[in-house]
């Protein structure tokens, strides 16, 4: 889970972003394209999404100097219908061929009704929630998954088969805060999750659920986007380009009028705020709200940066000879 951290220095977003694109130029990436990336993991940060925002930048930067993915990329529409869309990332970051793609969807499913789109040849996409976030605007609900190269081998544990990728679902409101479902369909299911093992003896029906959202990350969003299940067979030109991803998004008003429905969002989103958390001492959100909440709060006072965070992008600053937004 993304918990605040509890030290920390306060970082103003605008200059976190421009931290944040001069290091994507510097480890090679196109101003236009270092600038997007700054803003999608300053957004994340500001909604407290900290395990998808800047913290990122140093593994991404680094493989871009050392070639692992393309500091370059050209994405481009290679197949296309009027509800459909499959989309090359040429090796570089899922960011931009995904982006570029959410972008088409959602004119095409205001056009279509429904509309369907796959990206493929590309590293890391990001948190999902960042695309079906973009659907929010347009009453569509939508729907986001990827996956990525699998190593399976006979004899490993079962958890494996579900890999390590997310998946999100939106819905919009009309005033409250949106309904934005984001996770790790694996989270504490990792072969250094702590608590794996008692999971899975005190509930493991929870496991079988988790390995069966992971099953479905793989298969739409990596077998489908051309994601071989055996390493072996991968044919790239960028070893990092070993993932891809599946958005589904469709208009609202195919089934009820927009506004009924984002009226009846609202209220549900008032009802379960009233409810009792399973928490002590905490308020209850639907999926999404908690996000929407810091975001206000950072967007005053600043992102609260934390000592891991800060050691993990001063050290990477250090490596490309830039200075971080803070007094070390």
């Amino acid at each position: 889970m993304n918990i605040p951290p509890e030290s920390y220095v306060e970082v103003p977003a605008e200059q976190m972003q421009s931290f944040g694109a001069q290091l994507a130029a510097a480890a090679g990436l196109p101003d236009v394209r270092a600038q997007l990336l700054a803003d999608l993991l300053v957004g994340n940060d500001l909604r407290g999404v900290f395990s998808h925002g800047t913290a990122q930048l140093a593994t991404y930067a680094r493989l871009m100097r050392d070639g692992v993915l393309n500091s370059d990329p050209q994405p481009r529409v290679v197949r296309e219908t009027a509800s459909s869309l499959l989309v090359d990332g040429d090796g570089g970051l899922g960011y931009f061929p995904a982006y570029l793609g959410a972008e088409r969807l959602i004119r095409k499913a205001l056009d279509s009704g429904v509309a369907v789109l796959v990206t493929r040849n590309h590293g890391h996409f990001g948190a999902a929630g960042l695309y079906s976030r973009m659907t929010l605007d347009y009453d569509l609900l939508c729907f986001v998954t990827s996956g990525h190269q699998l190593a399976l081998a006979p004899g490993d544990p079962v958890y494996g088969a579900a890999g390590g990728s997310p998946m999100s679902f939106s819905a919009p409101t009309a005033t409250e805060d949106p309904l934005l479902l984001d996770f790790g369909a694996m989270h504490d299911l990792y072969d250094d999750s702590p608590h794996r093992d008692s999971i899975a003896a005190q509930a493991p029906g929870i496991v079988h659920r988790a390995i069966g959202l992971g099953a479905v990350c793989q298969a739409w969003g990596g077998l489908l986007a051309g994601v071989p299940l055996d390493p072996d067979r991968a044919d790239r030109s960028f070893p990092g380009a070993n993932q891809g991803s599946l958005m589904m998004a469709f208009r609202i008003d195919l089934f009820l009028p927009a506004d009924q429905f984002k009226a009846e969002m609202d209220r549900y989103v008032r009802a379960v705020s009233g409810l009792e958390s399973f928490a002590d001492g905490q308020r209850s959100f639907l999926p999404g709200g908690i996000e929407a909440e810091r975001f206000r709060s950072y967007s005053r006072n600043g992102i609260p940066v934390g000592e891991a965070h800060q050691a993990t992008l001063e050290s990477v600053a250090e490596e490309f000879g830039l200075a971080v937004p803070w007094d070390r």
